[in-house]
Protein backbone atom coordinates (compact mmCIF):
# COMPACT_ATOMS: atom_id res chain seq x y z
CA UNK A 1 0.00 0.00 0.00
CA UNK A 2 1.75 3.15 -1.14
CA UNK A 3 -0.56 5.12 -3.40
CA UNK A 4 -2.72 7.88 -1.95
CA UNK A 5 -5.83 6.01 -3.15
CA UNK A 6 -4.83 2.93 -1.13
CA UNK A 7 -4.17 5.04 1.97
CA UNK A 8 -7.51 6.77 1.52
CA UNK A 9 -9.10 3.31 1.27
CA UNK A 10 -7.40 2.19 4.49
CA UNK A 11 -8.67 5.24 6.39
CA UNK A 12 -12.15 4.73 4.91
CA UNK A 13 -12.25 1.30 6.55
CA UNK A 14 -11.81 3.04 9.91
CA UNK A 15 -14.26 5.88 9.19
CA UNK A 16 -15.35 7.28 5.85
CA UNK A 17 -13.55 10.37 4.54
CA UNK A 18 -15.04 12.13 1.56
CA UNK A 19 -12.90 12.80 -1.51
CA UNK A 20 -13.11 16.50 -0.71
CA UNK A 21 -11.72 16.07 2.82
CA UNK A 22 -9.08 13.66 1.57
CA UNK A 23 -7.99 16.20 -1.07
CA UNK A 24 -7.28 18.68 1.76
CA UNK A 25 -5.01 16.11 3.46
CA UNK A 26 -3.08 14.88 0.42
CA UNK A 27 -0.82 17.93 -0.13
CA UNK A 28 0.41 17.69 3.48
CA UNK A 29 1.18 13.98 3.74
CA UNK A 30 4.72 12.72 3.33
CA UNK A 31 6.18 9.24 3.03
CA UNK A 32 9.33 8.21 4.85
CA UNK A 33 11.42 5.07 4.81
CA UNK A 34 12.71 3.58 8.03
CA UNK A 35 15.54 1.11 7.91
CA UNK A 36 15.56 -1.78 10.35
CA UNK A 37 16.33 -0.47 13.88
CA UNK A 38 15.48 3.16 12.98
CA UNK A 39 12.99 4.95 15.22
CA UNK A 40 9.68 6.45 14.19
CA UNK A 41 9.19 8.02 17.63
CA UNK A 42 11.99 8.24 20.17
CA UNK A 43 11.69 8.25 23.94
CA UNK A 44 11.31 11.82 25.21
CA UNK A 45 10.18 13.14 21.82
CA UNK A 46 6.90 15.06 21.60
CA UNK A 47 4.83 13.54 18.80
CA UNK A 48 3.38 15.87 16.19
CA UNK A 49 2.38 13.40 13.46
CA UNK A 50 0.21 10.35 13.01
CA UNK A 51 1.78 7.63 10.90
CA UNK A 52 0.21 5.07 8.62
CA UNK A 53 2.51 2.07 8.46
CA UNK A 54 2.19 0.86 4.89
CA UNK A 55 5.05 -1.65 4.87
CA UNK A 56 6.96 -3.47 7.59
CA UNK A 57 6.81 -4.15 11.33
CA UNK A 58 7.32 -1.73 14.22
CA UNK A 59 7.57 -2.40 17.92
CA UNK A 60 6.57 -0.13 20.79
CA UNK A 61 8.64 -0.90 23.88
CA UNK A 62 9.75 0.32 27.28
CA UNK A 63 13.03 0.10 29.14
CA UNK A 64 13.15 -0.78 32.83
CA UNK A 65 15.40 0.98 35.35
CA UNK A 66 17.91 -1.85 35.04
CA UNK A 67 18.05 -1.38 31.26
CA UNK A 68 15.93 -4.35 30.10
CA UNK A 69 13.66 -3.86 27.10
CA UNK A 70 10.11 -5.21 26.92
CA UNK A 71 7.95 -5.09 23.79
CA UNK A 72 4.54 -3.65 24.60
CA UNK A 73 2.96 -3.62 21.14
CA UNK A 74 3.76 -4.89 17.64
CA UNK A 75 2.40 -3.10 14.58
CA UNK A 76 2.30 -4.88 11.23
CA UNK A 77 1.30 -3.03 8.05
CA UNK A 78 -1.23 -1.72 7.35
CA UNK A 79 -1.64 -0.02 10.71
CA UNK A 80 -1.64 3.28 12.55
CA UNK A 81 1.55 4.16 14.43
CA UNK A 82 2.80 7.04 16.53
CA UNK A 83 2.67 7.93 20.20
CA UNK A 84 -1.03 8.56 20.63
CA UNK A 85 -0.64 9.53 24.30
CA UNK A 86 2.01 12.12 23.39
CA UNK A 87 -0.19 13.41 20.56
CA UNK A 88 -3.14 13.88 22.92
CA UNK A 89 -1.30 15.25 25.95
CA UNK A 90 1.59 17.11 24.33
CA UNK A 91 3.89 15.35 26.80
CA UNK A 92 7.16 13.62 25.86
CA UNK A 93 6.76 10.07 24.56
CA UNK A 94 7.59 7.25 26.98
CA UNK A 95 7.29 4.33 24.56
CA UNK A 96 9.79 4.45 21.68
CA UNK A 97 8.65 2.96 18.37
CA UNK A 98 11.37 1.15 16.43
CA UNK A 99 11.39 -0.57 13.05
CA UNK A 100 11.99 -4.33 13.27
CA UNK A 101 12.14 -4.54 9.47
CA UNK A 102 12.53 -1.95 6.74
CA UNK A 103 9.34 0.15 6.82
CA UNK A 104 7.37 2.69 4.84
CA UNK A 105 5.29 5.22 6.77
CA UNK A 106 2.96 7.92 5.51
CA UNK A 107 2.89 10.85 7.95
CA UNK A 108 0.04 13.29 8.53
CA UNK A 109 0.65 16.38 10.72
CA UNK A 110 -1.48 16.50 13.87
CA UNK A 111 -1.96 20.27 13.45
CA UNK A 112 -3.72 19.65 10.12
CA UNK A 113 -5.89 16.89 11.58
CA UNK A 114 -6.89 19.20 14.45
CA UNK A 115 -7.71 22.05 12.05
CA UNK A 116 -9.81 19.83 9.79
CA UNK A 117 -11.53 18.28 12.83
CA UNK A 118 -12.92 21.71 13.71
CA UNK A 119 -14.23 22.20 10.19
CA UNK A 120 -15.38 18.70 9.22
CA UNK A 121 -17.37 16.24 11.31
CA UNK A 122 -16.00 13.26 9.35
CA UNK A 123 -12.45 14.15 10.42
CA UNK A 124 -13.54 14.41 14.05
CA UNK A 125 -15.24 11.01 13.66
CA UNK A 126 -12.02 9.49 12.26
CA UNK A 127 -10.05 10.80 15.25
CA UNK A 128 -12.60 9.29 17.64
CA UNK A 129 -12.48 5.93 15.86
CA UNK A 130 -8.67 5.88 16.04
CA UNK A 131 -8.81 6.69 19.78
CA UNK A 132 -11.36 3.90 20.29
CA UNK A 133 -9.13 1.49 18.35
CA UNK A 134 -6.16 2.22 20.61
CA UNK A 135 -8.30 1.93 23.74
CA UNK A 136 -9.71 -1.46 22.71
CA UNK A 137 -6.24 -2.70 21.67
CA UNK A 138 -4.78 -1.65 25.04
CA UNK A 139 -7.50 -3.36 27.08
CA UNK A 140 -7.40 -6.53 24.99
CA UNK A 141 -3.64 -6.78 25.43
CA UNK A 142 -3.82 -6.16 29.19
CA UNK A 143 -6.44 -8.87 29.63
CA UNK A 144 -4.46 -11.36 27.55
CA UNK A 145 -1.32 -10.74 29.62
CA UNK A 146 -3.23 -11.02 32.91
CA UNK A 147 -5.57 -13.92 32.20
CA UNK A 148 -4.08 -16.20 29.55
CA UNK A 149 -1.32 -18.78 29.69
CA UNK A 150 1.78 -18.25 27.54
CA UNK A 151 0.72 -20.90 25.03
CA UNK A 152 -2.68 -19.23 24.57
CA UNK A 153 -1.03 -15.84 24.05
CA UNK A 154 1.28 -17.40 21.46
CA UNK A 155 -1.68 -18.85 19.54
CA UNK A 156 -3.35 -15.42 19.48
CA UNK A 157 -0.08 -13.88 18.29
CA UNK A 158 0.14 -16.37 15.40
CA UNK A 159 -3.46 -15.65 14.43
CA UNK A 160 -3.06 -11.87 14.57
CA UNK A 161 0.41 -11.74 12.99
CA UNK A 162 0.50 -14.74 10.63
CA UNK A 163 3.64 -13.75 8.70
CA UNK A 164 5.57 -11.86 11.37
CA UNK A 165 7.20 -14.92 12.94
CA UNK A 166 9.40 -15.46 9.88
CA UNK A 167 10.42 -11.80 9.70
CA UNK A 168 11.63 -10.83 13.18
CA UNK A 169 13.90 -12.47 15.78
CA UNK A 170 12.25 -14.87 18.24
CA UNK A 171 13.40 -12.87 21.27
CA UNK A 172 11.21 -9.96 20.12
CA UNK A 173 8.20 -12.26 19.98
CA UNK A 174 9.04 -13.73 23.39
CA UNK A 175 9.32 -10.22 24.85
CA UNK A 176 5.95 -9.28 23.34
CA UNK A 177 4.39 -12.40 24.88
CA UNK A 178 5.94 -11.68 28.28
CA UNK A 179 8.03 -14.85 28.35
CA UNK A 180 11.65 -15.83 27.90
CA UNK A 181 13.08 -16.94 24.55
CA UNK A 182 13.62 -20.38 26.10
CA UNK A 183 9.94 -20.64 27.06
CA UNK A 184 8.92 -19.63 23.55
CA UNK A 185 11.22 -22.26 22.07
CA UNK A 186 9.60 -24.92 24.29
CA UNK A 187 6.09 -23.83 23.30
CA UNK A 188 6.95 -23.90 19.60
CA UNK A 189 8.58 -27.31 19.92
CA UNK A 190 5.57 -28.71 21.81
CA UNK A 191 3.13 -27.34 19.21
CA UNK A 192 5.13 -28.63 16.24
CA UNK A 193 5.22 -32.12 17.77
CA UNK A 194 1.39 -32.08 18.04
CA UNK A 195 0.88 -31.23 14.37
Amino acid sequence: MNSTEEIHGFLNKISRLSSETWSLLVPHITEIELKKNDYFVKQGQISQEIGLLTKGIIRSFYITQDGKEYNKTLFAAPNIVGSYVSLITGQPNRLPQQALTDCLITKIPLSLIEKLSEERIEMERLRRKIAEYFFVLKEKRELEMALLQAEERYLIFREEFPEVEQLIPQYHIASYLGISATQLSRIRKKMSSKS
